[in-house]
């Protein structure tokens, strides 16, 4: 299931890169109100994210003790400033970040996917990474339809 992951986000990645893209700027950067974010800090939230389960993926692998790898979403777009960037430097940076998580997930051996990692996500609960691999696309699929809307037929849950 881990290959098949990692398939499915290359060919979201190749549509959706394009399809940002053609986004008019004044809605891609567009805040619906001061405390929600713009379509443009969603891409950014989704940069954050395969930020944190690409050091999953890989630390998952061969940390002895299951990584405790917790991601405060509000903080990091908030620190990341992607606001302030531009729309293509957002885009450029999810399609290259989550290339690398295809990458990562291609080469890794089936004997690592029952590895476990924490996400600090409610109850403590340890993940597979192989189970991380296959959210991780839901999350993705869940918000590019916040970018999107009608992209995926998904239902995502929420902690």
């Amino acid at each position: 299931m881990v290959k098949q992951a990692a398939h499915e986000l290359r060919q979201i990645i190749t549509h959706y890169s394009a399809a940002f893209t053609a986004l008019p700027e004044s809605g891609f950067s567009a805040k619906p109100n001061p405390e929600k974010w713009s379509q443009k800090e969603i891409v950014g939230h989704l940069i954050d994210s395969a930020q944190n389960n690409l050091r999953r993926f890989i630390v998952g692998q061969y940390d002895s003790v299951p990584p405790h790898i917790v991601y405060d979403q509000n903080f990091w777009v908030n620190a990341n400033g992607y606001q302030k960037m531009t729309s293509l430097d957002v885009i450029v940076l999810w399609t290259l970040v989550n290339f690398r998580i295809c990458a990562i997930l291609e080469n890794m051996p089936e004997t690592n996917y029952t590895k476990k990692c924490n996400t600090g996500k409610g109850n403590e609960q340890l993940y597979t990474l192989e189970w991380l691999a296959q959210d991780y696309v839901k999350h993705l699929k869940h918000h590019v339809n916040q970018v999107i809307p009608g992209s995926f037929d998904v239902m995502y849950h929420t902690y």
